[in-house]
């Protein structure tokens, strides 16, 4: 129920018949409320599947070829080898 309705607010100046109580209905996409969706077609499945296959096939192969996008280009350094002065530990008093 409408919020406005619950107030008691009414819209005295509009009739039920008026423009403003038109229901515009888009039809670009299904609304199922409390029911099941009606089922995809053949075609977007098979779209779906190929637009699935060809990202997995392109990270893969990224992946593969060039794994310096997620390990990195250069070695890690070992921490063991830093000094105190290049960590910022002031010396020892």
């Amino acid at each position: 129920m409408n919020i406005a309705l619950k107030l008691g607010f009414s819209m005295c100046c509009l009739s039920r018949r008026s423009p403003a109580h038109t229901f515009i209905q888009r039809g670009s996409h299904v609304v199922s409320y409390r029911n099941a969706p009606p089922a995809h077609s053949s075609a977007t499945k098979i779209g779906a599947v190929t637009v699935g296959g060809a990202m997995w096939w392109w990270v893969i192969w990224h992946l593969w070829h060039e794994p310096d996008h997620i390990t990195g280009e250069f070695d890690y350094p070992n921490p063991k080898q830093w000094s105190n002065s290049e960590l910022g530990i002031p010396k020892d008093s």
